[in-house]
């Protein structure tokens, strides 16, 4: 197979015969079908240099094989790293093709970004190569961008890898930029589960910056909203509920229906409880009636993963102030013997049936 290969593989380099490089390319496709394919190329980095060379060629159905392939070589977990040491330069060449309206293959190379910033060090990398940061997310809060049919649905994605850096969060919490308010209403993208997730995702990672709370939740940018909007559906509650119930939430149309996939629904309930880290974030989430769209969701709720995040959410909702004993929910003691036996009860309702 090793030896099959590198005869394929030889015919890449003919530049002067592209209808052998294509059937070179459509074997080699056909090899990464599978996990121990997958593995066989890896171990050879040349293979992978050209594979990547490749994507920059003008030929468009050898920048596409080309591109189908590493889309399943990065896709392993070892891919990654192995292809950023073959070719240092990946993550420019798929940044600029990610961000040329007329690129035909800008999906597939999406796909690629997304799946080599995965491991963290690699998204530092790919980090470091980007240089108009401002660009990419101009790009996922726009419907329309490529003109050549490609969606660019796996940039939300690669956004929501990269925000797991401190760096790329503090970029779009910029009180100067208006980053973070273009990504809200996205947590509602039909269109797409795929960037949908992806913009969640990279909501939830800038939910863990405490500074930024109070910003978060103040009338410059109301977040509050836009994460209990997926979590709810057309319930009537009464008058007097409604008062303090965010505008967007009452009265909802019967047929409103919640977020469908379980683990954004997790990821929307764990940025709410982030926000609720501080007491005066804590009370205001409280003050605008939470707990009412909690409370029906937890009626509704099938996911033991969901379920556990939003009973999470509503202990802390429900517990008085006195009973946190903390400004900061973070800083309050819990035995170690307590949250053995909490990690364990959690983690036994997860597996029960």
């Amino acid at each position: 197979m090793e030896e099959a290969l590198k005869e394929i593989v030889s015919f890449l380099s003919n530049e002067t015969r592209p209808d052998l490089q294509i059937l070179a390319l459509d074997n080699i496709l056909a090899v990464t079908g599978t996990s121990e394919g997958v593995e066989l190329i890896l171990q050879d980095i040349s293979i992978v240099k050209i594979l990547s060379n490749l994507l920059q060629y003008n030929h468009s159905t050898i920048k596409r094989t080309s591109a189908l392939v590493l889309v399943n070589l990065s896709a392993h977990e070892n891919g990654p790293k192995i292809l950023l040491q073959a070719e240092p330069n990946l993550p420019t060449i798929l940044t600029n093709n990610v961000t040329d309206p007329n690129c035909d293959v800008a999906d597939l190379h999406c796909m690629i970004l997304s799946n080599v910033s995965r491991p963290s060090d690699c998204a530092s990398v790919v980090i470091d190569s980007i240089k108009d940061l401002d660009l990419l997310f101009d790009i996922v809060t726009k419907v329309k961008y490529n003109n050549k049919d490609n969606n660019l649905y796996y940039l939300g994605v690669v956004l929501s890898n990269l925000s797991r850096h401190k760096i790329v969060r503090d970029f779009i919490l910029d009180n100067s930029k208006f980053i973070f308010q273009q990504l809200l209403p996205f947590t509602e993208f039909k269109e797409s589960i795929i960037k949908r997730g992806g913009i969640v995702g990279t909501i939830r990672n800038c939910c863990f910056d405490i500074e930024h709370h109070r910003r978060l939740l103040s009338d410059q940018v109301d977040i509050l909203p836009r994460l209990l909007l997926p979590l709810a559906d057309g319930t009537e509650f009464s008058d007097e509920e409604y008062e303090n119930l965010p505008l967007e939430l009452q009265y909802l149309p019967n047929d409103k229906k919640r977020e469908s996939d379980p683990d954004l629904r997790c990821m929307l309930l764990e940025s709410i409880t982030q926000l609720c880290t501080l007491r005066v974030n804590r009370e205001y989430v409280r003050n605008h009636n939470t707990y009412l769209i909690l409370r029906e969701l937890h009626k509704w709720e099938k996911d033991r993963k969901a379920l556990l995040a939003c009973e999470n959410l509503v202990d802390i909702l429900i517990r008085n102030e006195t009973e946190i004993g903390k400004d900061n929910i973070k800083e309050a003691e819990v035995p170690e013997d307590l949250t053995k036996m909490f990690n364990k009860m959690d983690n036994d309702f997860l597996d029960s049936s």
